[in-house]
């Protein structure tokens, strides 16, 4: 196999076009790093319609050439693999870390001029690793893969997945793990721990280039204007909530929202203890170490204020010269997001409903059902597929007192609107999925694959997520949770 380190020709046909801008940055913010050699490297998944958003042809690239390169084995021609600096707050603590266990190529300019990240996860150890083996098992690995196109497919902002590799080599933990690399596609990798790297070392004209360039990457429009590191702020607590509203809007719980795993980009990133709620229930916790509930499903929205805060902090000296006054800068701007997040919030809830046209008790009513579902112990997706149809199913739940008067009541809301209720359900199917990634449904995959080499069920799974609104379907294994789902537990994909 050819040696990694060198310039790799193999690969131009697929159109690679690397930039590399994050490697011109201050060299605090990164490290040279290089993917280890593995056995047998094989590809165990790959993402086709990824690759032709990216502008990426495989058709002439062999599956040994293509398990090498999503192996890290054989790299694209101009690429520069480094690993990234930066710190983070995890579960409230603050510690310098760095891509212990990732490796980001370059950032691929795609034909339509969208620049993503190409990283690899789990290719071995980085300068940043400490005591780490920067490898990775190939059950999260996947399950990376199927909860981040699930999240695209729901119209989520997300990082991608683009290839699973497996390495031919075992991964010591608890057990022993077969070996696997993922290739992550990011819009960037960015993160407010990366902002906290820089102010945790106080070196204001890094945090001063890192912050034009991210403006520059994901915010241009912002780069002439004298106020553009407000406005900075203010676009990316804007996003923020926006994303976590989306998360509550279909009942997903991260499990681990460290200010390490929050992109400055507003997408989702870092799928590692995560899950979808079955029942419905405010305080719901999946994740084996979060003890205290810290990153519970009622407690994202908080914790997302929090993590802003922590990134507030390091943009001060760049806010205004008199500290005081930068502070003053950034609380009002912190104060707004409780309202952004209840906007967004809001609005989705009302399209799940098929409110149309907004009334002011419409929050109530909308809280009123919620209260209903946590008391009964509804399935949250479920509940709002069945309210997406004139019919609701012969469920037992439904003849429930309180449930009939709140129908009652949605349905007067509905009729007040003067439109044809077969629009409105037919718009309703359009936002209120029909299938999630089930938590059951996705150990049964990652159990297949990882123990018997088994992709099948993988691949029936990531058909059926990939149109998550389609109602065609109707009931099947997809749609329901599984027996123990309260007592369902997630772990760190380590």
């Amino acid at each position: 196999m050819d040696n990694p380190n060198l310039p790799n020709h193999l690969y131009d046909s697929m159109g690679w076009n690397f930039d590399n801008s994050y490697a011109k940055l201050p060299q605090i913010l990164f490290a040279d790093a290089m993917p280890i050699k593995v056995q047998l490297p094989k590809t165990t998944i790959l993402n086709h319609e990824l690759l032709k958003e990216l502008g990426l042809n495989v058709s002439k690239i062999s599956d040994l050439d293509l398990a090498a390169l999503f192996a890290g084995q054989n790299l694209p021609n101009n690429c520069k693999p480094i690993a990234q600096a930066y710190a983070g707050h995890q579960f409230g603590g603050f510690t310098m870390l760095g891509d212990g266990r990732a490796i980001l190529l370059g950032e691929h300019l795609t034909p339509a001029g969208k620049l993503f990240d190409i990283q690899f996860k789990g290719s071995g150890p980085t300068p940043y690793s400490r005591r780490g083996d920067g490898r990775a098992a190939l059950g999260p690995m996947l399950r990376e893969y199927i909860i981040s196109e699930a999240m695209h497919a729901l119209d989520i902002p997300s990082t991608r997945s683009l290839a699973v590799a497996t390495t031919g080599e075992p991964v010591f933990r608890e057990t022993t793990l077969p070996g696997a690399i993922l290739t992550r596609i990011a819009a960037s990798h960015i993160r407010v721990g990366t902002f906290e790297f820089v102010a945790g070392i106080a070196d204001e004209p890094a945090l001063q280039s890192l912050a034009d360039y991210t403006i520059g990457r994901h915010y241009p429009d912002l780069t002439q204007s004298p106020d553009k590191y407000r406005l900075f702020l203010q676009c990316v607590i804007d996003k923020q909530a926006s994303l976590i509203a989306r998360w509550q809007l279909v009942g997903f719980i991260h499990g681990v929202m460290n200010t390490d795993n929050m992109a400055i980009s507003g997408e989702t990133i870092d799928y590692g203890p995560c899950a979808f709620m079955d029942t419905f229930k405010t305080n719901t916790v999946f994740s084996s170490i979060d003890r205290g509930g810290r990153y519970a499903y009622s407690n994202q929205p908080k914790i997302a204020q929090w993590n802003l805060t922590r990134f507030a902090e390091t943009l001060l000296p760049l806010l205004n010269p008199s500290q005081e006054k930068a502070i003053e800068i950034a609380t009002e701007l912190l104060n707004e997001f409780p309202a952004l997040f209840d906007q967004y919030w809001l609005q989705g809830m009302r399209k799940k409903l098929g409110l149309a046209i907004a009334e002011e008790n419409d929050t109530e009513l909308i809280q009123a059902l919620l209260t209903w579902m946590e008391s009964s112990r509804a399935d949250f997706t479920n509940t709002f597929r069945d309210l997406s149809f004139q019919m609701l199913p012969p469920n037992e739940i439904y003849l429930d007192e309180k449930f009939i008067a709140w129908n009652t009541r949605w349905q007067s809301r509905l009729k007040r609107q003067n439109l044809p209720l077969q629009a409105i359900h037919l718009a309703m199917q359009k936002v209120n999925p029909s299938v999630i990634p089930r938590n059951h449904l996705v150990e049964e995959v990652l159990a297949s694959a990882s123990e018997s080499n088994d992709l099948s069920l993988l691949h029936e799974l990531l058909k059926v997520l990939v149109t998550p609104f389609d109602y065609t379907m109707g009931d099947s294994k997809y749609n329901y949770p599984g027996a123990h789902c309260s007592t369902y537990r997630t772990f760190c994909g380590t």
